[in-house]
């Protein structure tokens, strides 16, 4: 069974994003955790509290929170009645980051799937700022989904890497199950500065020959000045129904988190989006 972790605001956009999840994992045994945190929403309004104690505060939003889970979970069950599909519901008193990193640890999170954007989100961007620190910082591959992206079964995903990163078979793994259920096409597009492989390069992008043996393609791009739009004329000649990236120390994937060039994709990306996560878990 699949364990899957679905961080939610009630907005619009999250519950697209789970939309999107019940359509992915329809044929799956699958165990939905949805979660909210709310510690913002405590601290927030705390110096307009009308009198209330900080307790009292609290426990009101608690409150407000568990019974907004419960309706999303009743109009779930009710719309999908899925024999397949077990849902459970996570109200944390913490930060978003913190309460989806704590609960990947407690129950061993196979996959977190969520908007892009939150309720406030600036209309003009594609991946909010919660979203982006979830990407960084959460010891899980995570699936952000656009709010302007209908759902299509992932034929074809596309894997850009320079095979600098010694990858983990847990995250290879569920990568290749999503592909097998799909019978998908992974398109791995080599990216890089160098014309040729170092011994590294060459010996993880055996692993990844092994790790995915039925449904790897590889294709290699020239040098290029700007990946961002490497990946993005790739998507575009080709079809692609899912990006995946690999974040690590050192990734040009981490590079385009923290030089802001996400956004650069993000201002045109329209297909969900996964991290896969190569850190300690």
């Amino acid at each position: 069974m699949k364990t899957v972790l679905i961080p939610t605001d009630f907005s619009d956009n999250a519950l697209h994003a789970i939309e999107y999840a019940m359509n992915l994992y329809k044929c799956q045994r699958t165990h939905f955790y949805f979660l909210h945190a709310y510690a913002d929403e405590v601290y927030g309004p705390f110096k307009k509290n009308n009198g209330a104690s900080f307790e009292q505060q609290k426990e009101t939003i608690k409150k407000n929170t568990d019974k907004a889970l419960q309706s999303l979970v009743d109009q779930l069950r009710e719309k999908w009645h899925n024999p397949k599909h077990d849902y459970d519901k996570v109200s944390a008193f913490e930060s978003l980051v913190d309460a989806v990193n704590d609960f990947v640890q407690e129950v061993n999170v196979d996959l977190v799937i969520m908007g892009t954007k939150g309720q406030t989100a600036d209309k003009k961007i594609t991946f909010g700022s919660h979203t982006v620190q979830v990407f960084k910082y959460v010891q899980c591959p995570v699936l952000a989904v656009p709010e302007n992206c209908e759902y299509q079964q992932p034929k074809k995903i596309l894997f850009p890497t320079d095979y600098m990163l010694p990858y983990k078979r847990r995250e290879l793994k569920l990568l290749n199950d999503l592909a097998a259920e799909f019978k998908s096409e992974i398109h791995c597009l080599y990216i890089s500065d160098f014309d040729v492989l170092s011994d590294r390069q060459i010996d993880n992008r055996r692993f990844l020959r092994e790790s995915l043996p039925n449904s790897f393609l590889f294709h290699e791009t020239t040098p290029v000045t700007n990946k961002a739009e490497a990946i993005l004329g790739y998507i575009s000649q080709h079809d692609i129904h899912l990006l995946v990236m690999v974040n690590s120390r050192h990734s040009f994937l981490e590079d385009m988190l923290y030089r802001s060039t996400v956004d650069e994709i993000g201002l045109h990306i329209t297909l969900p989006f996964m991290v896969m996560q190569n850190l300690p878990r």
